[in-house]
């Protein structure tokens, strides 16, 4: 199958070159080398534009074993972990370069092992005003924003370089900015478009737990309680062991989960975020979905499921859609919030949709225009 050839790559830069970064660098050489072969792409074709057109032009990273290599070199690099499913990486030269540290890494996470936790570069790193021309100078047009959680003055100081240099973001992880509307209002402000907040996993708990919901409410089962609690052994598990952090991200995911619900439940009823680290899990995520109800008459049902899946290609597959959809925003002159493109792949979007629905809504925009 052929598709309409682009005019151009989406240039692209990736800001925290972690796991699920690993898992998007791979990804774009995978589906280069594979095309139409490629196994489990999420919407091979939008509007042209396949996940081969992306090109990673840069990262932006703190740690010692990543700033100075490629992205190719980095994505390999300690202490990432993930599944290595493509390893032909020569064609991802971008540079990796040293980003100010900011709150992106956490004072627990330089008391762990090496191998599992970061190691800060002692380069110099890029000012704002650098940064800013740096992304003019790579000609950037996407920010993928992949930072640990937690991360809120590190995402807010790269989102205003972005703003800066007039490029596009799509934030992966629950620091709120497509869904903040003081944010949301600087995007349009500036001419910029931006997508998030915080992916859905492609087949992550998230979806799962939502589908569960939304199956309860069209069968008319009441649901009393839930939770969803998830363990790993990627940096990311490492980084949420400290409670502080996870604000944004029990949030995050516990509304995705409300949203979905006929009746909101009471916070007591309710709980939803990581749970325990558990290292040699790796970036395998194990995820333990419970919900509890009454069928006709008030008689009692559960559901018990066990998600077991690799996380950071989980998320990688659907950066893939957003960068793509970012670049589509940008060719129709959009700014601010992309709502449409949103609720299919965020878990904390402008605007809250029901999953079947916000597919149908996303490809109305690819095809129709908003």
């Amino acid at each position: 199958m052929t598709h309409a050839p682009v005019s151009s790559p989406i240039r692209t830069v990736i800001v925290g070159v972690g796991n699920c970064a690993s898992s998007l660098i791979q990804g774009v050489s995978y589906c280069r080398a594979f095309g139409d072969e490629a196994v489990g792409v999420s919407f091979p074709v939008l509007a042209g534009y396949t996940p081969g057109d992306v090109e990673l032009v840069a990262g932006f990273d703190v740690d010692s074993r990543k700033v100075g290599k490629t992205l190719g070199e980095a994505a390999f690099a300690a202490p990432n972990c993930t599944e290595q499913f493509h390893t032909d990486l020569d064609d991802q030269n971008g540079p990796v370069l040293r980003g100010p540290d900011l709150d992106g890494v956490a004072a627990h996470m330089l008391a762990n092992p090496a191998d599992r936790s970061f190691r800060l570069s002692d380069a110099d790193a890029l000012t704002k005003d650098e940064i800013v021309a740096k992304l003019k100078e790579l000609d950037a047009e996407v920010m993928m924003v992949f930072l640990p959680v937690g991360s809120q003055q590190a995402v807010e100081f790269y989102v205003e370089c972005a703003l800066e240099a007039g490029v596009a973001v799509v934030n992966g992880i629950p620091v709120f900015i497509a869904s903040h509307p003081v944010w949301a209002e600087k995007f349009r402000a500036a001419g910029v478009p931006i997508l998030g907040d915080d992916f859905k996993a492609q087949m992550g708990a998230t979806i799962l737990h939502r589908t569960l919901a939304n199956l309860a409410e069209m069968r008319g089962v009441e649901v009393d309680r839930t939770y969803q609690l998830n363990v790993g052994g990627n940096t990311d598990f490492l980084n949420m062991s400290e409670n502080a952090r996870l604000t944004n991200k029990r949030e995050s995911k516990t509304e995705a989960v409300q949203a979905a619900m006929e009746q909101r439940l009471d916070d007591t009823d309710i709980r939803i975020g990581p749970s325990d680290y558990v290292p040699w899990l790796k970036d395998r995520k194990v995820a333990y979905v419970r919900l509890e109800g009454r069928l006709f008459g008030g008689a009692r049902t559960n559901i018990e499921v066990r998600l077991d899946v690799e996380d950071s290609p989980n998320a990688a597959a659907e950066a893939l859609v957003a960068i793509r959809l970012a670049r589509i925003a940008c060719d129709r002159g959009l700014a601010g919030p992309i709502s449409e493109a949103c609720a299919f792949l965020f878990k904390h979007p402008p605007e809250q949709i029901e999953d079947t629905d916000a597919h149908d809504v996303v490809l109305r925009f690819v095809n129709e225009g908003p």
